[in-house]
């Protein structure tokens, strides 16, 4: 009888297992587009910084930079992303490099955050989310409806990059799901061995 019962848990167990195995192969990982795959120039996009001003990412060139897109100030797992960045931003900062936040949420917004983080991040607006949707990082129908009237229907996967002096992107990854984001601690490994 103890070995039935024992053979019914292991059974049990390994159902639950392949279930899980299942469904976050259903969930899907998000592959990195291939115009961002590490070992490719960064491709050319134009955004508008936190003042309007236009910007254009061939002017990286000449610094490294980690660019991280995120959703919006809504997005309660951008937001410990962003301040999970403050405590490492004077070390990439030091090791040279630009952090460069892309967004999709209006001018007005992004000026607040830059505000209320206190940090020397620079902020890029994705207008119309025509970068992500030039680099495959467009999110249907992502923004909760609570903020659909600020922010639109649409979103982009929040994705990470970080990009050499010469424009090549030495790292890449784009979130699996919506919480997950990459250590920051990464960003200053991949940095250092530039």
């Amino acid at each position: 009888m103890n070995v039935t019962l024992a053979a019914v848990i292991i059974i049990a167990v390994l159902a639950v297992v392949a279930a899980l195995l299942v469904v976050r192969k259903k969930m899907g990982g998000r592959p990195v587009p291939a115009t961002l795959r590490p070992g490719q120039p960064l491709p050319r996009f134009a955004a508008v910084d936190e003042h309007g001003n236009a910007l254009d990412s061939s002017s990286l060139e000449g610094a490294p930079a980690v660019i991280l897109f995120v959703r919006g100030s809504w997005c309660p797992f951008c937001s410990r992303q962003v301040r999970n960045l403050t405590a490492h931003y004077k070390k990439i900062n030091e090791l040279g490099a630009r952090l460069i936040l892309v967004t999709p949420k209006p001018l007005e917004t992004t000026r607040r955050v830059a505000e209320f983080f206190d940090v020397d991040f620079e902020f890029w607006l994705d207008q119309d989310l025509a970068i992500a949707k030039q680099l495959g990082l467009t999110l249907p129908r992502g923004v909760p409806s609570d903020y659909r009237g600020e922010y639109g229907d649409d979103t982009l996967w929040p994705t990470s990059l970080v990009v050499g002096a010469d424009g090549v992107i030495r790292a890449a990854s784009v979130s699996k799901l919506i919480a997950d984001r990459p250590n920051p601690q990464r960003f200053v490994r991949v940095l250092r061995s530039l």
